[in-house]
């Protein structure tokens, strides 16, 4: 039986706004893809999720990525807010879920700069139980030790979580340890597939 609901929060509870924020900063064209392929589409975000780095380490390496583009990157990613924006139906996945009776939990790669200004993209998780964000434990997915770290956390038993994720490999991590999956590709999908778990 499911009694835990768990979610990764990019792109599954929240967009991941990334290109139209850049475009807010004002880039468009080669200009925005060369940024882009820089710093967010590069192995460097990772290390900005996985908060061992501080942020001056961060840029620094997507100044190494593109030296020409310093300014560029202060101008986009000095202020991060809206780059994560909350989806309409978020509180309302997780008020139904907590309803049920079922315990909702967090599970997510996310940065200590994006969580401080995209605070109001988080508000979901005032409804939660509880949850694990990425920087705060120096572990990213799809290390297994983020999934055991939250199963041991909150005491939860793999074969009675379900995981909502919209990276399959991430997906694929916790089904190996035991936590059944949903790879996210639509609201309705998603959202269809949990009650069928919850049915079952």
């Amino acid at each position: 039986m499911i009694r835990n609901v768990i979610f990764d929060i990019g792109n599954v509870l929240t967009d991941f706004r990334w290109k139209e924020f850049l475009e807010d900063k004002g880039f468009s064209g080669e200009v925005l893809d060369r940024i882009a392929k820089a710093s967010v589409l590069s192995p460097v975000w990772l290390e900005l999720d996985r908060g061992v780095w501080t942020f001056e380490q961060v840029m620094a390496g997507f100044v190494k990525n593109a030296p020409e583009l310093e300014k560029e990157f202060h101008a986009a990613f000095d202020d991060m807010t809206d780059i994560v924006t909350i989806r309409d139906y978020a509180v309302d996945w997780v008020r139904n879920l907590k309803k049920q009776g079922r315990s909702v939990y967090f599970l997510s790669n996310f940065s200590e700069k994006i969580e401080r200004e995209c605070e109001k993209a988080l508000i979901f998780r005032e409804e939660m139980d509880g949850g694990i964000l990425s920087w705060m434990d120096k572990v990213i997915k799809p290390d297994p030790a983020i999934y055991q770290l939250l199963l041991r956390r909150y005491g939860l038993a793999p074969e009675e979580c379900l995981f909502i994720d919209d990276s399959p490999a991430n997906v694929q991590a916790g089904e190996a340890l035991g936590i059944r999956g949903i790879v996210f590709e639509s609201k309705e999908q998603a959202w269809n597939a949990i009650m069928d778990y919850l049915k079952a």
